[in-house]
């Protein structure tokens, strides 16, 4: 299995960017707060800049400079992969929770902040999408939480 999808979410904005193995489509497939190829200058306050030198390969820059000096985000895509890299310290990701842990102990938390979870399979699930939290994903597909 691999990622295809991956959404950030900082403040109420939402960046959807996915991965694509038909090396015929030269478009970038990409959704800004569900909008498909939305204006992507800036997001959530952030300059945005995107590089492609063939169809398949692409690089998405959130750079954080204007807050957090020298920190970023980058989304590469390289056909139907996408990979995600952060580069920043605890002022701009110290807060940040879900499946790559805390920040400070690198410890797999469950969802209470508390619970360290060992099982890469059961801390995949704990943290899937439920049904009550906000859409995420311009398009909801299987799997969903149970």
């Amino acid at each position: 299995s691999y990622i295809k999808n991956v959404a950030i979410r900082i403040g109420n904005d939402i960046l959807e960017v996915e991965g694509n193995g038909d090396l015929s489509d030269g478009e970038a497939h990409f959704w800004v707060n569900y909008e498909y190829q939305g204006e992507l200058t800036e997001f959530a306050g952030f300059p945005v800049t995107e590089e492609h030198s063939v169809n398949y390969k692409r690089i998405f820059k959130i750079d954080l400079n204007s807050k957090y000096e020298n920190e970023f985000i980058i989304v590469q895509i390289y056909k139907e992969f996408v990979r995600v890299r952060f580069s920043g310290g605890s002022k701009s990701f110290g807060k940040s929770v879900g499946l790559l842990g805390d920040y400070y102990s690198g410890k797999t938390l469950a969802r209470d902040g508390q619970t360290v979870l060992n099982d890469f399979v059961e801390l995949g699930h704990e943290w899937q999408v439920l049904p009550s939290e906000p859409k995420l994903f311009h398009e909801m597909e299987r799997p969903q939480f149970p």
